[in-house]
C-alpha cells in the first residue's frame, strides 16, 4: 500500500538505537538483539500477508466457481482470527476482484471472539478480587508476616489475622513456612493445625512485603485471633517443585549456551507435576538441537554442582553477571541463586542444594508460545522417571506388535510405511484402471467421436480428473464429462480431444453448461475444464443437459 518493497524495520529500529542509547544504555547492549527481533517480525509478517492473499485468492475462485458475489463472513474471519490477515486487506482486495463480505457479520465474530477472551480475563479478575481481600485482612495485622520457608517447612507460630473469601478461610500468620505463589513458581501447599481444628493450606496469596494464606476448613472452628498453630508445607510437593525451579535456571543457562545470549526468560511456569519455559527465539528447534540441550542439562545434574543464594545489593549482582528478567521491577537488595559455574540469576523462588537433586531432566515438548517465543515443558525426578516408564512401555509394547526387538522397531515401522505407501499406489492405480476401462465399454459413439457422460461414486475431485483424462486417453477422439457429488459439493469435470476443441467443442463451455444447474461455476482450457456447485442432488440433470449439448453440436 506504501510501495515499500524492501525490508524496513531494521534500519529503523538501528536508528532510534543511536538516538535513545545516551538514554537508555541496555539499548546499545541488545542492539543485536533487538535487530534480530525486527528482522524476524518483519519476516513474519511478510510471510502472513502472502499466506493470507494465497488463502483469499483460493476464496474468491470458490465463490466465482459457485457463482456468488460474496465471500462469507465466516471465511473473512478465519482469515483474521486463525491466521492473522488483516480484515481491512481482505475487505479492500475483495473489493478490486468485484466481490464483497458483510463486514457486520464479520464484527460480529470478532465480538463473540473478544468476548470468549473476557471470560477467559473474569477467571484473573476472580484472583485480582482475592489479592484484595487478601489485603484488606493483612492490613489488620501489625505486622507483616515473617517468611522462613528457604529454612524450614514447619513452624509453631501464631495467627494475626482471619478472614473469609467465597468460602475459604484467609490466614495471616505471625511466621509462615509457605512460599506463596510468584516467579513463576507455584504456591506451597500444606496444613495448619491447632487446638481450634484443621485447614489444609491450598494457596497463599503474594503482597507486597507480606502473605496471606487461602485456607479449607477440615475440622473445628476458623482459628481465632492470637491462636497458636502448627504450619507444615507439603514437603513432598515442595522438593519437586524446588527440583522443577533448580532444573528450569539450567535449562536457561544451557539454551544460553547452545543457542546463543539472545535467549531471554519469556516466562515460566514452575510446580511440583512440571516445569515450563518460555523463552526468546525465533525458530523451531530441531530434534539435535532439543536432544543436545536435555543432554547438557543432565551432564550438570550428574555432576552435583552447588546450589547457593545469597543476598546483594543490585550492583554487585549485574557486576557477577547475574540474569534478571526483562522487565522485572528489582529493589536495590536482591535474591541471587548461582549454581556452580553455570549460572547466575536473580531468583526469590525455592531450590534444591545441589543440581544431583535433581535426578533426571527430561524434555518432554518444544513448540511456539508467541511471535519469537518458544516453548519448552519438562518433568524432573520422580516426574521423569515415571516418564520414562510410560515410554519403555509403550516401545515393549510396540515391539511386541511388531514382532521384533526394541532396538528394530524404527527399521520395522518405516518398512511398513514403505509397504503401506506401495500398496495403496497399487490399489489406486488398479481402481482408476478399473474404473477406466468401465467408463470406455459405457461409451457412445456420437459422429466421429466417442462420448462417455456418467456420474461417478466414490471419487475425490482430483481423482476425479486423472479419471476423466485416462478415459479420454484410452477413447483417442472423444469427449468426456463426468460429475461426483463429495460431501455436500458437487464437481463436474470436462476433456474433449484437442481436435474436436479446434471444432468448437470446448470442455471450459461445457462444463458452464453443465454448472448453471448445480448452482456453481467454473472453466479452464478448451481441451480441460472442472466446475463445481452446492446443488449435489441435480448432478445427474446436469450432465444430461451437458450430453444434450454436445450430441446437438457433434451431429
Amino acid at each position: 500500500m506504501l510501495g515499500i518493497e524492501e525490508p524496513v524495520l531494521e534500519r529503523l529500529y538501528g536508528r532510534v538505537i543511536e538516538l535513545m542509547a545516551g538514554a537508555w544504555p541496555y539499548l546499545r547492549e541488545e542492539r543485536d538483539t533487538v535487530l534480530r527481533w525486527a528482522r524476524d517480525e518483519e519476516s513474519n509478517f511478510s510471510r502472513t500477508i502472502e499466506q493470507g492473499r494465497e488463502l483469499l485468492a483460493e476464496l474468491v475462485e470458490r465463490a466465482r466457481a459457485e457463482g456468488r458475489s460474496e465471500v462469507a463472513a465466516e471465511d473473512a474471519f478465519r482469515l483474521h482470527d486463525t491466521y492473522g490477515f488483516p480484515f481491512e486487506m481482505t475487505r479492500e482486495l475483495l473489493a478490486e476482484e468485484g466481490l464483497a463480505v458483510d463486514e457486520g457479520a464479520v464484527r460480529r465474530l470478532m465480538e463473540e471472539a473478544r468476548s470468549v477472551a473476557r471470560r477467559g480475563a473474569g477467571r484473573a479478575g476472580q484472583s485480582a478480587a482475592r489479592r484484595e481481600r487478601a489485603s484488606e485482612v493483612a492490613r489488620q495485622a501489625a505486622s507483616a508476616t515473617r517468611f522462613i520457608g528457604y529454612e524450614q517447612l514447619t513452624a509453631s507460630t501464631t495467627v494475626q489475622a482471619v478472614g473469609r473469601d467465597d468460602g475459604l478461610l484467609l490466614v495471616k500468620l505471625a511466621e509462615s513456612p509457605f512460599y506463596p505463589e510468584g516467579g513463576g513458581q507455584v504456591s506451597d501447599t500444606g496444613t495448619l493445625v491447632g487446638e481450634w481444628g484443621r485447614a489444609r493450606v491450598v494457596d497463599a496469596v503474594r503482597l507486597p512485603d507480606d502473605q496471606v494464606l487461602v485456607c479449607e476448613l477440615e475440622e473445628g472452628k476458623p482459628p481465632p485471633v492470637g491462636a497458636e498453630v502448627r504450619a507444615s508445607v507439603d514437603a513432598e510437593q515442595r522438593r519437586r517443585t524446588m527440583r522443577n525451579h533448580t532444573a528450569t535456571h539450567l535449562l536457561h543457562a544451557a539454551l544460553r549456551r547452545t543457542l546463543g545470549a539472545h535467549v531471554r526468560q519469556a516466562g515460566s511456569y514452575v510446580g511440583p507435576d512440571k516445569l515450563r519455559f518460555d523463552f526468546t527465539h525465533g525458530q523451531r528447534l530441531g530434534r539435535a538441537a532439543v536432544d543436545e540441550i536435555q543432554a547438557l542439562v543432565n551432564e550438570w545434574v550428574g555432576a552435583s554442582l552447588p546450589v547457593r543464594a545469597f543476598e546483594t545489593t543490585r550492583a554487585e549482582a549485574d557486576r557477577l553477571g547475574a540474569i534478571a528478567l526483562f522487565g522485572e521491577k528489582y529493589g536495590d537488595w536482591v535474591r541471587v541463586v548461582e549454581i556452580d559455574d553455570v549460572s547466575r540469576e536473580l531468583c526469590g523462588g525455592t531450590h534444591v542444594a545441589s543440581s544431583a537433586e535433581i535426578g533426571l531432566f527430561d524434555i518432554e515438548t518444544e513448540t511456539s508460545s508467541a511471535s519469537n517465543v518458544r516453548r519448552i515443558e519438562a518433568v524432573t525426578g520422580p516426574g521423569a522417571a515415571e516418564l520414562f516408564a510410560r515410554r519403555s512401555a509403550a516401545l515393549a509394547e510396540l515391539a511386541a506388535l511388531l514382532r521384533v526387538p526394541e532396538h528394530e522397531i524404527v527399521p520395522a515401522v518405516e518398512r511398513l510405511q514403505r509397504e503401506l505407501k506401495e500398496a495403496r499406489k497399487r490399489r489406486q492405480a488398479g481402481d482408476g484402471q478399473v474404473r477406466a476401462e468401465d467408463l470406455v465399454a459405457r461409451a457412445r459413439q456420437v459422429g466421429d467421436a466417442a462420448v462417455v457422460v456418467e456420474a461417478v461414486a466414490g471419487v475425490e475431485p482430483r481423482e476425479l480428473v486423472d479419471l476423466a483424462d485416462k478415459v479420454r486417453q484410452k477413447l483417442g477422439r472423444a469427449v468426456v464429462l463426468l460429475g461426483a457429488g463429495v460431501g455436500e459439493r458437487a464437481h463436474l469435470v470436462a476433456t474433449v480431444a484437442p481436435e474436436l476443441a479446434e471444432s468448437d467443442l470446448r470442455a471450459d463451455e461445457l462444463v458452464r453448461v453443465a454448472a448453471a444447474v448445480i448452482g456453481g461455476g467454473g472453466g479452464g482450457r478448451p481441451t480441460l475444464a472442472q466446475a463445481g456447485g452446492r446443488r449435489v442432488e441435480r448432478v445427474g440433470e446436469a450432465l444430461e443437459q451437458a450430453a444434450a449439448a454436445i450430441e446437438q453440436r457433434l451431429r
